[in-house]
């Protein structure tokens, strides 16, 4: 197999072969390019030890010399070149306690986590693939390399990361490798929030979100979403539904298109259902309130998971309004886009539209209209440039000043009635007729 390098992996591995040591491109690089994907960068692993490595190359920097690894810049570029090694015992379910150089490269494979990330690669003896990676990729398989119970123990954040490349991959986990998974669950509370939220968000953005409830099926989710779990374990016995809460959130996250923002709000639409389930003398269930409480949880959740301010406050948004029914026309669309902010469209639109797909049959016909005719109302509010926000009003803080209106809460008081009077009808947006009118 031949495997295209970039020029400067080709020339940092022809300098340490020169110099009488072995290197490879390793890793994600190597799977990359075997599956035609390009690679987000290139590892390289040497016999060479880290001090070696800086007596071959000009320009270095030490990284992380206790784990033998120097960074070697060629021009712009930063390629990490680390050195065969075997780990020590590790002591947090993350990192070990030391590790110990080596010039087998087999023993440096042995450490990785799965077969397909496992493999080295370099021109002038190909592929190196002792682990069956090839056999694995072929049948779309994530094994672990070796025993999967040695392999999760020493690093916990492994666990999450086989179902995050289940979902990139749309592959399958191997027997062995998902009853490991099943049995060390419990220890990926061991790794930090950051970390989490990383292979999260990485699942979430892939073609195959649904591994979601595989993570819940293997007990990870339990770790560190456990409300979703709940979801999963919640029916919902109403005609607009099909799936158990847990399911119609699935399907709406595959709904919606692969931005950060939208799928999580997804995630998190319906998180408070299972707390608001009451069940009616039919027998019909309701979740009265789950919209603000679902709201609520959410900014809990994604603040637990060390998100930024930005995600939470954008995902709290499309949470809080991800069920709002609004009846045809400009005016109740002027309304919903004062409340909900003119920013949030249209985004919200693929929020509702996730979420009805994600429902049953009934009415689908008469939501899906609705939705149509919002979205027409919201065309008309845009190409017309009505007025919905205090930015847009033809009047400000300023004019009011002017007019001798000492600053203060009056000043906020005055423009908001003169804002519900533009969205009900926007052609009193006019300055000379506001002023007119407010400061007689």
């Amino acid at each position: 197999m031949k495997i295209n390098l970039p020029l400067d992996v080709e020339k940092i591995i022809k300098a340490l072969y020169e110099a009488g040591y072995e290197a490879y491109a390793v890793g994600g690089c190597v799977r990359d390019s075997i599956l035609g994907r390009i690679p987000n960068d290139w590892d390289i692993t040497t016999s060479a030890k880290p001090e070696d490595v800086k007596k071959i190359f000009r320009r270095t920097v030490d990284t992380g010399l206790k784990h033998g690894t120097v960074t070697v810049l060629m021009g712009k570029e930063m390629y990490e070149v680390t050195t065969y090694r075997i780990d020590g015992e590790y002591e947090d379910a993350r990192h070990p306690k030391s590790v110990e150089f080596t010039s087998n490269l087999k023993e440096d494979l042995l450490r990785r986590d799965f077969t397909i990330n496992a493999m080295a690669y370099n021109d002038s003896e190909g592929l190196v693939d002792i682990f069956g990676g090839m056999d694995d990729i072929e049948n779309k398989t994530i094994r672990c390399v070796g025993n999967a119970k040695e392999r999760f123990t020493e690093d916990a954040l492994r666990l999450l990361r086989a179902v995050r490349f289940a979902a990139q991959l749309g592959y399958e986990i191997e027997a062995e490798t998902y009853a490991a998974i099943k049995e060390l669950a419990p220890t990926l509370n061991k790794i930090s929030a950051e970390r989490i939220q990383a292979e999260l968000n990485k699942i979430l953005l892939s073609d195959n979100p649904a591994m979601l409830k595989t993570a819940y099926e293997l007990g990870l989710t339990k770790e560190f979403l456990p409300e979703i779990d709940k979801c999963f374990e919640t029916e919902q016995h109403n005609p607009h539904h099909c799936y158990t809460v847990g399911d119609h959130i699935i399907k709406s996250v595959e709904n919606i298109e692969k931005t950060k923002a939208l799928r999580l709000s997804m995630l998190l639409h319906d998180i408070a259902k299972p707390d608001c389930l009451t069940t009616d003398e039919k027998g019909i269930d309701h979740f009265y309130g789950h919209q603000q409480k679902s709201s609520d949880k959410a900014k809990e959740i994604l603040r637990r998971l060390k998100y930024d301010n930005d995600t939470i406050d954008a995902v709290a948004r499309f949470v809080r309004y991800h069920d709002e029914r609004l009846d045809e026309g400009t005016k109740i669309m002027r309304r919903a886009m004062n409340k909900i902010g003119v920013e949030a469209f249209p985004d919200i639109f693929k929020v509702w539209e996730a979420d009805l797909l994600a429902q049953s049959d009934y009415q689908r016909e008469e939501k899906f209209e609705r939705l149509r005719k919002n979205k027409e109302a919201y065309a008309e509010v845009i190409a017309k440039s009505e007025c919905v926000s205090l930015k847009d009003l033809a009047v400000s803080g300023k004019d009011l000043i002017e007019k001798g209106i000492p600053s203060g809460p009056a000043i906020g008081e005055m423009l908001n009635k003169m804002l519900e009077e533009v969205i009900e009808n926007p052609e009193a947006n006019s300055k000379e007729y506001l002023l007119n009118k407010y400061l007689k």
